[in-house]
């Protein structure tokens, strides 16, 4: 059976009668296993990390799709991720016996299909893309919602489906495919927002960093703290202690100190297994001592 990994990003983090709604919107399409929930206030976004086979997951995010267009109104949501729509991105991840290649075809299926029923326009991005200027996410976003009307009337910015106009209260959605991403957050000790401004570009690869890594600074306000936020696409080539280590270091530069980190919704065991060994200077270590991982091979 193939299974494929769905991980939707809202624009929800405050009102948890609302993301419970969204949350149980997905639940309860038969076929689809609900895996994490992760919900951020100072975000104001929600991340739901479902698995499934194609027709599950598909009808999964159009059941998403009709609850946040009863809930959710861009006009009056504010947070410090940046969004475009109410169902802001919607990433489809093979897991298990299906190629990058079904993925692709379910994205624009359920883009075509989210388009046709809610009259929200959509992007199609990474591997799904129509054209390179579209494979980024961050290159779609550019000008979130607010701007999004202006961005639209220009004939390049015309979407893959659906109307030349946002739609008035979801703005617009970003569907596509990709391999595994890790959400990851490192939060410092200090309430200096240029600090953590300037430690982001240092490591994102937009601005001369790290290859795989997308990385902006935010201010966590009820704390009052700030946060070098981070998306690692692919962490294998640039692993998540690599990265740690660097904004550390950065850190240092100004006299501030990291404070703790945290993972945003699932994460392979491959990115811990290697953290662990470079922080532990494990030798000779392979992914078959984890007592897990040898469980899983000899009871197949």
């Amino acid at each position: 059976m193939s299974l494929i990994e769905c991980v939707p990003n809202v624009s929800e983090g405050r009102r948890p009668g609302v993301i419970e709604a969204l949350v149980a919107a997905v639940r309860q399409t038969a076929g689809v296993h609900l895996l994490d929930v992760s919900s951020d206030r100072a975000h104001n976004r929600s991340v739901i990390t479902v698995a499934g086979d194609a027709a599950a997951l598909k009808a999964a995010v159009l059941a998403l799709f009709e609850a946040a267009m009863a809930t959710i109104d861009l006009r009056t949501h504010t947070g410090e991720h940046p969004r475009l729509g109410a169902v802001d991105v919607v990433p489809f991840i093979p897991l298990e016996d299906v190629t990058m290649e079904a993925c692709v075809a379910l994205a624009r299926e359920t883009a075509a299909e989210v388009a046709a029923r809610f009259q929200v326009p959509v992007y199609l991005y990474e591997e799904a893309a129509t054209s390179p200027a579209r494979k980024n996410l961050e290159d779609i976003r550019r000008g979130e919602f607010e701007g999004l009307a202006a961005k639209m009337a220009a004939a390049e910015w015309a979407p893959d489906y659906g109307p030349r106009v946002p739609h008035p209260r979801a703005g617009a959605s970003v569907i596509g495919a990709r391999m595994p991403l890790i959400a990851y957050n490192i939060n410092l000790a200090t309430d200096r927002l240029d600090v953590a401004k300037k430690i982001a570009a240092a490591v994102r690869h937009s601005s001369g960093g790290f290859r795989h890594v997308k990385a902006m600074g935010v201010a966590l306000e009820d704390r009052r703290i700030v946060q070098v936020s981070i998306n690692l696409t692919n962490y294998e080539r640039t692993p998540m202690f690599r990265v740690f280590e660097a904004v550390r270091r950065e850190a240092a530069r100004y006299g501030v100190a990291v404070l703790e980190s945290e993972i945003v919704g699932l994460v392979p065991a491959a990115a811990l297994t290697a953290t662990a060994e470079y922080f532990l200077q494990l030798a000779s270590f392979t992914p078959d001592q984890v007592l897990e991982q040898r469980l899983r091979k000899v009871t197949r």
